[in-house]
């Protein structure tokens, strides 16, 4: 009987009755043909492999991470709650002992939910990966953590949640942001004034496959790893840079996944996209599974697999080289911040970064309008304030007082909420407050 070098447990939940249409790529069938394939393949046979069923996140795990507006009962199913418990239950898993890993093979997904909620963009509502690590850091203490980003597109939902936070690293491997939505991911998008350098982006061209995906983890990922010390690795498991996967250009194998799993050590992995059901999924989870376990993964095959048809060319090999050299000094000696006056950067004016932004929720056809205001301070991340506006909606509102918040942050935090209760200029307010784990939510 085989043994798992390390204990991993599953938590398992395929959604049955949320889907965006019934032949849209992010359904049910995603995760069924999987579960089939492990049961086949006697994954729960093996010792210290188990499978746990999810829990249901609650209203303030999700306010603990997002602005949602009008409120988040306006812009959640009980599915998208169930797949965030799925991930906290996973982070329980790990925290309290049960289980040297997890993984959450839960579904919706949730990595292109930015900071503030209107509705659905690229399939994802609320940020599953990001309500698990605050969850951790409110029930376990606050952890260093590193996400791995390893879904074909970029990860911008929880780049934008992170943006400000020194403590995360949010390291994306994805498919060039010119080729594929949702355009972004390029390598000077580093992180706000007190994070620089705590997001890294990893932009790959179009075919790359096994070889480029490996060489970027052991030549940039790895060592920035060793360097950051992470209390905890989540891998932001994303399939669909897959050979076979419909909506992407990508050439990476269920073998390459698994090695680069086994590579990572990840202590949670959640999945993310991929949506090639039959022809990947099952093969993919499996390897991630097994790798994750410690167990040999060499069987491991997808149909339709051939090393030579998928191989990258030399010109995506040298590509890859070249920015295997230059990325690595954007964490370990990032540039000054520099305010240009661009949706990445801001536009400083005394204490205040102020960045004005559009955002399109593609899944739900919204347009939104942001104004994210950062009040710098000396002894602490600082306050975030940001006004938004979906289509012509009225004005919201949103204060986050940070977990480590001094004083004065927090005082002028209550204060900017109380003007905007006494002007009545904003239909909805909500404030986070990190700091002694309030969460108010105020509407006219």
């Amino acid at each position: 009987m085989l043994k798992a070098d390390k204990s991993l447990g599953i938590v398992f939940f395929p959604a049955f009755d949320w889907a965006i249409s019934p032949t849209h790529p992010e359904r049910q069938e995603r995760l069924l043909y999987t579960q089939d394939q492990l049961r086949e393949e006697g994954l729960f046979d093996i010792e210290g492999v188990t499978e746990h069923k999810p829990d249901v996140a609650a209203v303030e795990d999700v306010e603990r991470v997002h602005f949602c507006f009008p409120e988040v009962s306006a812009v959640t199913t009980r599915s998208h709650l169930i797949s965030a418990g799925g991930a906290m239950k996973a982070a329980d898993l790990v925290m309290q002992g049960e289980c040297d890993r997890a993984f959450a093979m839960v579904r919706p997904p949730g990595h292109h939910a930015m900071k503030v909620v209107h509705g659905a963009r690229g399939f994802c509502n609320i940020n599953i990966e990001a309500v698990m690590i605050e969850h951790i850091r409110e029930q376990y203490g606050h952890k260093r953590v590193a996400i791995v980003d390893t879904d074909c597109h970029h990860g911008d939902g929880t780049q934008d949640v992170y943006w400000h936070d020194p403590d995360t690293l949010f390291i994306s491997l994805h498919q060039d942001g010119r080729t594929l939505y949702p355009g972004s991911g390029f390598p000077q998008e580093l992180g706000g004034p007190r994070a620089m350098g705590r997001t890294l982006n990893i932009p790959l061209p179009p075919n790359t496959s096994d070889e480029g995906f490996l060489m970027t983890m052991e030549r940039v990922v790895m060592p920035i790893l060793e360097d950051f010390k992470p209390d905890l690795i989540i891998n932001s498991a994303g399939q669909d840079n897959h050979f076979t996967d419909p909506i992407t250009d990508m050439n990476f194998s269920a073998q390459g996944y698994a090695a680069l799993s086994e590579m990572l050590k990840p202590d949670i992995a959640v999945l993310e996209g991929g949506y090639s059901i039959q022809g990947a999924l099952p093969y993919i989870n499996l390897g991630l599974c097994l790798a994750m376990a410690g167990v040999d993964y060499s069987h491991v095959r997808e149909p339709n697999y051939n090393a030579e048809r998928i191989r990258q060319d030399a010109r995506t090999t040298a590509y890859i080289e070249e920015l295997c050299k230059q990325l690595p000094s954007l964490y370990f000696n990032p540039p000054a911040y520099n305010p240009k006056g661009d949706v990445s950067q801001g536009i400083l004016s005394g204490n205040k970064l102020v960045r004005q932004r559009q955002v399109y929720y593609d899944t739900d056809g919204i347009n939104e309008v942001q104004q994210e205001t950062l009040f710098l301070c000396d002894h602490c991340r600082g306050l975030l304030k940001i006004e938004t506006r979906a289509d012509s909606g009225p004005l919201c509102l949103g204060v986050e007082i940070p977990i480590n918040a001094c004083r004065d942050c927090k005082s002028h935090g209550y204060q900017i909420v109380e003007d905007a209760q006494l002007k009545g200029n904003s239909r909805y307010i909500q404030l986070i407050n990190r700091l002694d784990r309030e969460y108010v939510r105020i509407g006219f």
